[in-house]
């Protein structure tokens, strides 16, 4: 059953070329736009900076993307009532999901990193490419269980919506689009408490930048996959009285 759905959310992404390609384009184009414009003596550590946090906004987006917006459009198209009528366990759409996802984050990192190399010339020790992949692909549950949420809170035409309103001000907020220390006070203040700001520190921490916090960080994002889970139980729960009972 598992190997059924991952098969079947592989289809989805491939066919569905505008929803895939966009994906995997837009951080890139972001990179393009931001990570090429350091120069001078460090411009090699704001290329590695500007790279890890393209790929941490890549992850973040295609999480909830596939999770939040496909949830809640399967929602609209009663899709998810077809599967609990079918003999199929609760368990395995849930890993085809996630695998998909998990492979689909990979691409669009293998793709900046490619970006990286050709266009700025991006030279890291093999730990640090490593380090930055395995950090963001393993940081990924919380923003899953984030879209889950998303996907049982909206609807079909409102989950789009929603995470855009979520991700572009979290990423700013976070740090991934301009660093921290040039962003107003308030907003310095509230982004401690951001997921993305931590995983940001655990993707620029991979790539050279000193960083005392890390398990503080890895904390963070454990807590919020409990909270984001407990939220989605909760909604599914709901979703269940209202619909099937």
């Amino acid at each position: 059953m598992i190997a059924a759905q991952t098969q079947a959310e592989f289809r989805r992404l491939f066919r569905v070329w505008e929803f895939t390609g966009f994906g995997l384009a837009f951080p890139l184009i972001l990179y393009v736009f931001i990570g090429l414009q350091g120069s001078g003596p460090g411009a090699a550590a704001y290329h590695k900076y500007v790279l890890a946090s393209m790929c941490a906004y890549a992850v973040v987006n295609i999480a909830l993307s596939t999770f939040g917006i496909s949830v809640a459009n399967e929602r609209g198209t009663r899709m998810d009532a077809l599967l609990r009528a079918m003999p199929v366990r609760p368990i395995a759409p849930l890993v085809g999901k996630t695998i998909a996802a998990v492979a689909f984050a990979l691409a669009a990192i293998l793709l900046l990193f490619l970006a990286g190399i050709l266009l700025a010339g991006i030279a890291m020790p093999s730990e640090q490419w490593f380090n930055l992949t395995w950090r963001l692909l393993l940081a990924i549950i919380p923003f899953i269980c984030m879209g889950f949420a998303i996907g049982y809170l909206t609807g079909p035409s409102g989950a789009v919506l929603a995470v855009n309103l979520i991700l572009l001000p979290m990423s700013f907020a976070s740090g991934i689009f301009f660093p921290i220390n040039g962003l107003p006070a308030f907003i310095k203040d509230i982004a401690p408490f951001l997921p993305m700001y931590h995983l940001g520190h655990l993707a620029w921490n991979a790539v050279g930048v000193p960083y005392d916090d890390l398990w503080k960080s890895v904390a963070w994002l454990a807590g919020y996959s409990v909270v984001f889970l407990a939220v989605t139980l909760w909604a599914v729960r709901r979703e269940d009285d209202r619909r099937f009972t």
